[in-house]
């Protein structure tokens, strides 16, 4: 089977770093530092209910320069990120990313917990992956 039929789930990153929404701007920018991350998956206990990226956290930085810190996550955060379910085809998600230039995608359960991150690197590893198959 091709890799681009197969289910996301195979090419994510499981248990990605996450984050609380209530969380100050300055706690997500260190876990980004410490983990070499672009993107952290935002959480209401368990519940996914954003993605917050390093554009984000430039973007509240740029419009409240002399007070970013004290920003919440929550307020920085893009709401209501793309998610999909472990099981939908990798080349569904790509396409979407490619769309809607989305950097990074949520992989919740059946249930709707976070179960892991695909993002633009974990795509372009598939996009490779195809090519070995020639």
């Amino acid at each position: 089977m091709l890799p681009s039929l197969k289910p996301v789930s195979r090419y994510m990153s499981a248990s990605p770093v996450v984050i609380q929404q209530a969380a100050p701007l300055t706690e997500a920018i260190t876990l980004m530092q410490e983990h070499n991350v672009r993107h952290l998956p935002v959480l209401d206990g368990q519940t996914p209910v954003g993605i917050l990226s390093e554009r984000d956290v430039a973007m509240a930085g740029s419009l409240v320069p002399d007070a970013w810190e004290l920003i919440p996550v929550a307020e920085a955060m893009t709401p209501q990120p793309y998610m999909v379910s472990a099981d939908t085809q990798v080349v569904r998600v790509a396409r979407a990313m490619a769309e809607h230039r989305y950097g990074a995608v949520l992989i919740t359960s059946e249930t709707g917990a976070l179960l892991g991150l695909f993002t633009t690197t974990d795509a372009m590893g598939v996009l490779a992956a195809c090519g070995a198959e020639d």
